[in-house]
């Protein structure tokens, strides 16, 4: 693939277009807002992402977008680690398990999970299912789907994914179909799906990615729609079998601190320390941006006490 350099405009902060100061009304001391970096590149079909996966220590990554497209590169950082710079290799389309390639409904990707030995999963909430990629140029696998996923909401289903340390994927729908019903989660074990455990729903938030962290707890990103803007959450649950035994609130932004954040991946830097990388859904509006949100976060509370 011809790589596309795309230095855009440096780091950004949250400053401007409407934006505010960075905060955080999360549990107090758990994140820290390092920055934000404003992605462009001169590409119809660049846009709409919803899904990052980071890798190599912060180096490099794999991104996905809603409309069927996948795209790998390199994160230019300075000595800070901040991001300055990405370069990038063109967005591929993905194809279906017969080889064309993903059109209309069925190209909805929304959730991303690197496999532990190549290849990654991705789940769509056009026709809810998820699906096994063995390369971006491959056909599809298919992946057996869970009796509920066919009775999911249209364009409110899977827009969850993860991958736990034994390859088990875990995903979830956007909506649980009613205010005061948990979330269900969903994990597949290489063979069938079962729902080991839910996710308290609360206020108006909504789940949208999903990852493990370094330190093996179960990260959700969720996102709220309030009046002209977004309102971003990242809770992290300790998960031990089918049981959720602790849960921490790291992030719980004001409307417009940041754009339409969906994707999310926890890793660890140089350093030791575990950082969250997210990345805005911008549409394809000419008023939103794609957006590359980093916090540094610090071990789990139940963990340091133990």
């Amino acid at each position: 693939m011809r790589r596309r350099l795309a230095l855009a405009l440096g780091a950004v902060s949250t400053l401007g277009f409407g934006f505010g100061f960075a905060g955080n009304a999360g549990q107090p001391g758990l994140a820290t807002y390092l920055d934000s970096y404003l992605w462009v590149q001169d590409d119809p079909t660049f846009g709409g992402f919803s899904a990052i996966e980071m890798k190599d220590g912060g180096e490099s990554f794999v991104a996905l977008t809603d409309k069927g497209h996948v795209t790998e590169g390199r994160m230019i950082r300075n000595d800070a680690g901040r991001i300055t710079g990405i370069g990038t290799v063109d967005l591929v389309r993905l194809r279906a398990i017969v080889g064309v390639p993903l059109e209309g409904r069925a190209s909805d990707s929304e959730g991303l999970a690197l496999a532990p030995d190549g290849g990654f999963y991705v789940s769509f909430e056009g026709n809810h299912r998820v699906r096994f990629f063995p390369t971006a140029f491959s056909p599809a696998e298919r992946i057996t789907g869970h009796p509920d996923f066919g009775g999911m909401q249209l364009n409110s289903s899977l827009e969850a994914l993860a991958i736990d340390e034994r390859g088990h994927l875990f995903t979830m729908p956007e909506r649980s179909g009613a205010l005061d019903r948990p979330f269900p989660v969903y994990r597949f074990d290489g063979q069938s799906w079962d729902i080991p455990f839910a996710i308290p729903r609360s206020e108006a938030f909504l789940p949208v990615g999903a990852d493990f962290g370094p330190d093996g707890w179960f990260y959700l990103l969720e996102r709220a729609l309030t009046g002209p803007g977004f309102r971003t959450r990242v809770r992290r649950f300790d998960v031990t079998g089918d049981t959720v035994n602790a849960e921490e609130l790291l992030i719980q932004t004001r409307t417009r601190q940041h754009d339409n954040l969906e994707g999310i991946s926890v890793w660890q830097d140089g350093q030791g320390q575990t950082r969250i990388t997210m990345v805005a859904d911008d549409n394809f509006k000419f008023f939103q941006r794609t957006e590359i949100v980093e916090y540094m976060v610090k071990p789990p509370l139940a963990s340091a006490s133990d």
